[in-house]
């Protein structure tokens, strides 16, 4: 019973105590009565313990007690129960954690392959009891009850370390090419504002089904917006792309200064809009052939236009751009920007509702709440932890431990061909084929593409197959 209370005091007796009470007894010649009486002992507790000793064949010398109270026996004794926590951890940091329900099942068919006594609930339900959890996750303090964030498959499997070796190698060729300082190395994305804000939590009647809060409308209209940033802390005003076939120099009359627009029929980026800012950013950044800047950025297809790159080359902008599906590890605005953005930006939309009541929010107030909440966000310390913890700048190709790999590890499998497997790594880059040869002083981008084997159910061992409960494609250290 989970909220069951003891009703008396007995079995609370430490084992301190109750070794002291016993010593009294058989060293010092005392009645077993006033030593329980002193200590605040049950007299009969403190006989049981001195009758155990004695038929112990103890003589003299400090008593020894082996444990003291009520005390059940655990399903699992230490070893056990850690190969079961070490299982736990490892199913989480690939990304196929086990829910308080799986955890159950498994600790119940644990407990079959190590045959050992279970109480009888585990048998009549399949699984072990919610106390037994309960119990398990407060012996086990390292462990807790996580809502895990939604992560694509593709993200999971191009995050190894041949994309991100393969990154950090042209990273440094390029580095040591133009010998780049903080001040020189830029980072480019895009981030998506609508006019609905994410509710934010409130204080409400305990025991209420649903509390809820005002939004701008039902469904929101989102306005791309693009920043750069560099490594030293420094950023650039921002570019707006609104969802509108003709763009207005008033939709960004009240942004933040030096900012500049655009629109098209989806308000999202494409090569005409981008080609823009790269002017923009050339006009702030002023490269030169002395001091050319290297600028990162994710592939998308806006960013590869022919104009774009050639536009680059002549300004003398050296574009490398992250390996598909990781920038959410390597993108410095990904890492430590966007998310403070977008706190303070949902903090400013709902103070414009309580400003504005029974006002709809259009995308003409979003430059105005952008220019209030981006600051905060942009600060140069948020903006050069980015850099740090993508291992960017400072130049750290180790920032990423085993653990942050292991989810690309789930559909690692050998190639066909085992020759062209030794020889040729698992990464191919894409571009023409003399891309090799080409030459480093001209600027140019790179996308890389990871090609994985996941086998077929049917190609699958018994023993793999036993497992694929658990939605794995690979052999997992199982605790038994």
């Amino acid at each position: 019973m989970r909220t069951y209370k003891k009703k008396t005091e007995r079995g609370n007796t430490s084992k301190e105590d109750m070794e002291q009470a016993v010593n009294h007894v058989l060293n010092n010649n005392e009645s077993e009565r006033s030593v329980a009486k002193s200590l605040n002992i049950c007299h009969v507790t403190l006989h049981r313990y001195v009758r155990k000793v004695q038929n112990s064949g103890h003589n003299e010398g400090p008593v020894s007690l082996s444990n003291v109270g009520y005390s059940r026996k655990p399903v699992f004794d230490e070893n056990q129960a850690q190969k079961l926590v070490d299982y736990i951890k490892h199913a989480s940091k690939i990304y196929f954690g086990l829910s308080p329900k799986e955890v159950r099942k498994f600790a119940y068919e644990c407990a079959l392959t190590y045959n050992v006594t279970v109480p009888d609930s585990w048998n009549k339900n399949k699984c072990a009891g919610e106390d037994w959890l309960t119990q398990f996750l407060k012996k086990h303090e390292d462990l807790s009850i996580r809502t895990p964030e939604a992560t694509s498959l593709q993200r999971a499997i191009s995050f190894n370390k041949q994309n991100v070796s393969s990154f950090f190698d042209k990273l440094a060729s390029v580095r040591d090419k133009y010998n780049f300082n903080s001040a020189t190395i830029w980072n480019l994305d895009e981030t998506g504002v609508t006019t609905i804000q994410k509710v934010s939590k409130v204080l409400a009647e305990k025991g209420t089904k649903q509390v809820g809060g005002i939004t701008s409308s039902e469904r929101g209209v989102l306005v791309t917006v693009l920043v750069a940033v560099s490594s030293s802390g420094n950023s650039i005003p921002p570019q707006f792309i609104f969802p509108r076939k003709k763009y207005h120099d008033y939709f960004i009359r009240d942004g933040p200064p030096g900012s500049i627009g655009a629109a098209n029929g989806s308000g999202w980026m494409t090569s005409d809009e981008f080609f823009k800012f790269m002017e923009h950013f050339v006009f702030h950044v002023r490269p030169s052939r002395e001091n050319p800047v290297l600028l990162l950025l994710d592939n998308h297809e806006s960013h590869l236009a022919i104009k774009t790159i050639n536009f680059a080359k002549e300004n003398n902008v050296i574009m490398l751009s992250f390996p598909p599906h990781c920038s959410h590890r390597l993108q410095p605005l990904d890492r430590s920007v966007y998310g403070p953005f977008k706190k303070y930006l949902s903090n400013s939309q709902a103070a414009w509702l309580r400003n504005n009541p029974g006002k709809s929010m259009t995308i003409c107030d979003i430059p105005s709440l952008v220019r209030d909440a981006l600051p905060q966000a942009l600060t140069p310390i948020n903006i050069m932890k980015g850099f740090k913890v993508s291992g960017i700048e400072p130049y750290n190709r180790d920032i990423f431990t085993d653990d942050e790999f292991l989810p690309a590890g789930v559909t690692d499998q050998p190639l066909p061909n085992a020759e062209s497997s030794a020889t040729s790594p698992v990464l191919q880059l894409s571009g023409s084929s003399n891309a090799n040869s080409q030459d480093m002083s001209q600027p140019s981008t790179s996308s890389a593409h990871c090609e994985q084997v996941i086998p077929e159910n049917d190609s699958l061992s018994p023993s793999l197959k036993k497992i694929s409960r658990y939605r794995l494609n690979s052999i997992w250290n199982l605790p038994f």
